[in-house]
């Protein structure tokens, strides 16, 4: 009736991690000891609205109504209780920091690093308010950030990347409403959003003048006269590399498809035309972000999540980290490295390196063959165990999870790699282009997975609600609107009128629940995993912490009601969180059995306390 995890038992035993089923120790943790959190991922501006006054539309994809900056901090903390509510403890923001591009709305290319998005900021509510609500709700902020490039004006204050002034542009691109009469910055009295004291004089004298810009301009590098049709676009939104400082950037072309599996390619060519890379391997760099980061740390945030983490050497990374950690010794971070095949390189045989795999990052060791021992002291993304959920999950079953199981030797402490079932621009099926689009109770048993499995579960928000179901992550085609996309505003659902009936959905309920057994259950949490078996309609398996202190026999169940019988496990008395049923295991026998009902958990607690929660339509 049962397949044992065989793959992973070898495997892990070969590590000298297990004894039986697929467990693995946790030699060290994140000093915050992440295994503790759950996390609600924000994109703060397409969140919720508190502040009309500072919407803006970006340049690109406009639809009237719903300006791209939209939501804002002041919104976020109107409605941190509702995350509180749900039962999170953390709270990750998109990058908090003032951007510049057609379309920055996400925060990913940064234009300030000191000053917080004005878009997102109001006059009564400022990002430092943001920080002080969420400590008033018991709540963690997590602030994503981006270090290995910046936006294609450079850095205000700091550098400034040949451009010429945007409100002279006259080409294929036709501005349209509220842009009117050119693309520079239609709430700007001059029309100018790059207003970096670094540029030079003639630059800096149109900032004050000619909104409409009748120029004429002269450009200093080709001679051109500006306004002109079609005349020079490059000179507005290209770069030429080759006047960029060395000491601020690389200098080694731009990232093609074919190239994302070369380190050397991936870790200093430009991400686009929007993207222009930082020379992380430089000082000068890496001490401008260790900087930095105190800088938000004193601010009171709890953690970092680095964004486009394996375009950033580990080791560059890891010297900002061990400073970062002189002033926050219990900081937490988290590397969203990215793979592009299977995640594991030479552990797998695969053709990507080791070096731009999620568990390298965990490590110190300089063998790509070889993990080693040492912790790097950054948690990761859990990438391989998302790949599989296109051919797992999202099909209504959990057949392939043990093959993940059985590299977790490879991490410095897979209790502590962060699991989800979406993220920011991808979600779990074929192609991860949309958002889930199958049946409610395969995402649930999805979630019933990653609160129960080892690891920190991270949720993207609307997934509790099923928002945007089935539509693309983020647009793709000329004519998709952020409306039709993933990336649409969320804030209708949360206001005053529709946030109760929000919160009865299937999903927000079963989420909130998941998040009461977790923080109830010790072990859910920091236990490791062993003995586990995969079943044609579920799996089951052990989370045991500190040799039974706290110890949870788990069995999930999809698509049809599930007998289960898990072997070796401790004598004494258990009780079931989710239906409140006792019974107790023998020592001759130390066997456990119980049925779990279709798309629904068992999780049997040692000497537990009782039912958890009350019932909901896939936890009953």
């Amino acid at each position: 009736m049962k397949k044992l995890f065989k793959c992973a038992i070898q495997m892990l035993a070969i590590a000298g991690c297990l004894q039986t089923g697929f467990a693995q120790t946790s030699e060290s943790i994140v000093p915050a000891d992440l295994r503790h959190e759950r996390i609600y991922t924000v994109i703060t501006s397409r969140f919720y609205d508190g502040d009309v006054d500072n919407n803006f539309y970006n340049r690109e994809r406009i639809e009237k109504g719903d300006p791209h900056y939209r939501g804002d901090f002041k919104g976020l903390a109107e409605r941190l209780p509702y995350i509180k509510e749900l039962g999170f403890t953390a709270v990750c923001v998109t990058p908090p920091v003032e951007n510049r591009g057609g379309l920055d709305f996400m925060g990913f290319n940064a234009y300030d690093y000191e000053t917080f998005e004005p878009r997102l900021s109001s006059e009564d509510f400022a990002w430092q308010d943001l920080i002080n609500a969420a400590k008033q709700q018991h709540l963690k902020i997590i602030q994503t950030l981006v270090v290995n490039h910046v936006s294609n004006y450079g850095i205000r204050n700091h550098y400034f990347i040949p451009r010429l002034p945007l409100k002279f542009y006259r080409g294929p691109i036709k501005p349209q409403w509220p842009y009117i009469y050119n693309l520079g910055n239609y709430k700007n009295t001059f029309r100018m959003d790059n207003d970096n004291p670094c540029a030079p004089e003639w630059f800096q004298d149109w900032r004050h003048r000619d909104p409409w810009a009748a120029g004429p301009l002269k450009d200093p590098v080709t001679g051109a006269t500006f306004p002109a049709d079609n005349l020079h676009p490059e000179r507005f939104f290209s770069t030429d590399e080759k006047d960029l400082n060395p000491e601020w950037f690389h200098r080694e072309g731009w990232l093609t498809t074919s190239e994302t599996t070369i380190t050397e390619r991936v870790q200093h060519a430009h991400l686009d035309e929007n993207s222009i890379d930082l020379a992380t391997d430089r000082w000068k760099i890496r001490n401008f972000f260790a900087a930095l980061g105190k800088k938000y740390i004193s601010r009171g945030v709890d953690g970092f999540r680095i964004q486009f983490a394996r375009n950033t050497d580990r080791h560059d990374l890891i010297y900002m980290v061990e400073q970062w950690r002189q002033l926050k010794p219990d900081l937490i971070v988290i590397a969203d490295v990215a793979p592009v095949e299977d995640g594991y390189g030479k552990l797998s045989g695969s053709n990507e390196p080791s070096e731009l795999c999620p568990w390298w990052y965990t490590r110190t060791f300089n063998n790509p063959h070889d993990p080693g021992v040492q912790n790097s002291g950054l948690a990761v993304m859990d990438y391989p165990m998302f790949k599989t959920f296109a051919t797992s999950l999202c099909n209504g079953h959990f057949s392939g999870i043990g093959n993940i199981i059985k590299y977790d030797w490879a991490y410095a402490d897979p209790l502590s790699l962060v699991t989800f079932f979406h993220n920011f621009d991808i979600g779990p099926e074929d192609g991860n282009l949309t958002r889930f689009s199958g049946d409610t109770w395969k995402a649930a048993c999805a979630y019933n997975l990653l609160w129960t499995m080892r690891g920190v579960p991270m949720l993207l928000m609307g997934e509790e609600f099923e928002f945007m179901r089935g539509m693309p992550q983020k647009p793709v085609l000329a004519t998709d609107l952020l409306s039709t996309t993933g990336k649409a505003y969320l804030g209708d659902n949360l206001l005053a009128d529709n946030i109760e009936q929000t919160m009865q959905h299937p999903l927000f309920q079963h989420i909130r629940r998941l998040n009461l057994i977790r923080a109830a259950v010790k072990a859910l949490a920091t236990g490791n995993l062993e003995n586990g078996s995969e079943f044609i309609s579920g799996i089951s398996f052990v989370r045991n912490f500190n040799n039974g202190e706290s110890y949870a026999v788990v069995g999930l169940s999809a698509f049809i009601d599930q007998d289960i019988t898990v072997n070796r496990v401790l004598p004494g008395n258990y009780v079931d969180a989710i239906t409140g049923e006792t019974q107790t295991v023998a020592t001759t026998t130390r066997s456990i059995n119980f049925t779990v009902k279709a798309n629904s958990a068992g999780i049997w607690v040692l000497n537990g306390l009782g039912k958890i929660g009350n019932d909901t339509t896939y936890l009953r």
